[in-house]
């Protein structure tokens, strides 16, 4: 395994490189490779649904898993709410202290509010009261079509995994068929890895060839400060956090390699959902946290999109003069803690829940996204990134706290060179 996942890691940076050059050389060529992308990314979210439904019941289904499943469900959430939050005070006090906005002077007159229209129209989605309504799907059939989302997926395995626990030895036949459904998924799913070089270089040549680097050099200080702010919550907020639950947050990223530099390629953390579960399991964490925990992640624990939720909200604002209150400021921060999880399932989340967001500040009109919207395709890498190594932390951790884990297991693993 080892091996191949070096060659996996491999081959994803050639992908990766090898994009970039079509792009910049051949921009047309590159436009031209996004068909291969989608492709890919369309593959790998065919199987997600049915996978996360079936790890997610056999999981809860096992014997007793039932009884731990509210305590388990409370500590994820108190944890989730509790990380996603610094993540946003983090982008405030980012936004504040360099103020990267403060010296364009931008004026709403110049913009094209028609740019975001789009965005700013499904932000009126995601009302609280609005989005509880969508998270009931019409029939158990709806979750797995194109038009339902990882949250009324969870809502169906939670319900029929109770289901199974209660029913005891009867549904004995259920859960195997369910055991050996998810190990079908899972083979599935590697097998589709082997495309990732591929999949991840057409979706990188897409974006150096459609925006180009010269598209982002006038904002290219904002771009800049994003991902550093990202990497900055991974070492100084992540790390300590992990250091506490035994490990090194720096050993951790050097083990899922390979996932990071495939979610660097396709934008998405959903390509690696699989993979990230399998190495969970095997860096020692029962199966039983991992279906709970990594699923659940994916809809309720986007630390990079809440960074970009205050981070670009501050610079938004900064950038077309207008300056924000504590009491402003604060509102956006409750606000975004509710709208960073309305937006889960939601295509191009990232910008409709700043959108959402920012039109809880009247001073700030929503039209002054357009100043961010070209560049928003080159920072969804980072809240993607960022997304997905907090998800893991947040799986070892949550393992850690239940006492589901093993410590000898997880030394092990990250000590072994890959």
């Amino acid at each position: 395994m080892p091996n191949q996942a070096g060659k996996l890691y491999f081959w994803v940076l050639v992908g990766l490189l090898a994009g970039g050059v079509l792009g910049a050389a051949a921009p047309a060529h590159g436009v031209a490779m996004k068909p291969l992308a989608d492709a890919f990314i369309g593959l790998i979210r065919m199987l997600i649904g049915p996978m996360v439904f079936c790890t997610v019941v056999e999981g809860i289904g096992g014997a007793g898993a039932a009884a731990r499943l509210g305590r388990t469900g409370a500590r994820t959430l108190l944890y989730f709410e509790a990380v996603s939050s610094l993540a946003l005070v983090l982008g405030l006090l980012v936004g504040n202290l360099v103020r990267p906005g403060a010296g364009m002077h931008a004026r709403l007159a110049d913009l094209d509010p028609s740019a975001v229209a789009g965005y700013a129209q499904r932000a009126g989605d995601l009302s609280v009261v609005g989005y509880l309504g969508h998270l009931v799907p019409a029939t158990l059939v709806d979750a797995f079509t194109a038009q339902g989302d990882l949250l009324q997926i969870l809502l169906v395995a939670v319900l029929i995994g109770l289901a199974v626990a209660r029913a005891g030895d009867k549904a004995t036949p259920l859960r195997d068929l369910i055991h050996s459904l998810a190990a079908v998924l899972f083979g599935a799913i590697r097998l589709l890895m082997y495309a990732a070089p591929i999949g991840a270089g057409a979706a990188m040549a897409y974006t150096i060839g459609k925006f180009g680097v010269p598209a982002i050099r006038d904002l290219a200080g904002f771009v800049v400060l994003f991902y550093a702010t990202c990497a900055l919550f991974v070492v100084a907020v992540l790390g300590p956090i992990a250091r506490l639950a035994g490990f090194s947050i720096f050993r951790y990223l050097a083990y899922v390699r390979e996932e990071l530099l495939t979610v660097l390629g396709t934008s998405s953390s959903e390509t690696v959902l699989a993979p990230l579960m399998e190495k969970l399991e095997r860096l020692g964490c029962q199966r039983r946290t991992v279906a709970l925990v990594v699923p659940a992640g994916y809809s309720f624990n986007l630390d990079g999109t809440n960074i970009y939720m205050t981070l670009a909200t501050l610079f938004v604002a900064q950038a077309l003069g207008v300056d924000l209150t504590l009491g402003q400021e604060l509102r956006v921060l409750l606000v975004a803690m509710l709208t960073s999880k309305g937006a889960a399932g939601v295509t191009g989340s990232g910008f409709v829940t700043l959108a959402a967001t920012l039109s809880t500040v009247p001073s700030v009109p929503v039209a002054g996204l357009a100043l961010i919207f070209g560049i928003d395709r080159f920072m969804s890498e980072a809240r993607a990134l960022t997304n997905f190594v907090g998800n893991g932390v947040a799986t070892l951790v949550l393992a850690r706290w239940e006492g589901t884990l093993d410590q000898g297991q997880l030394q092990k693993e990250l000590g072994r060179r890959q």
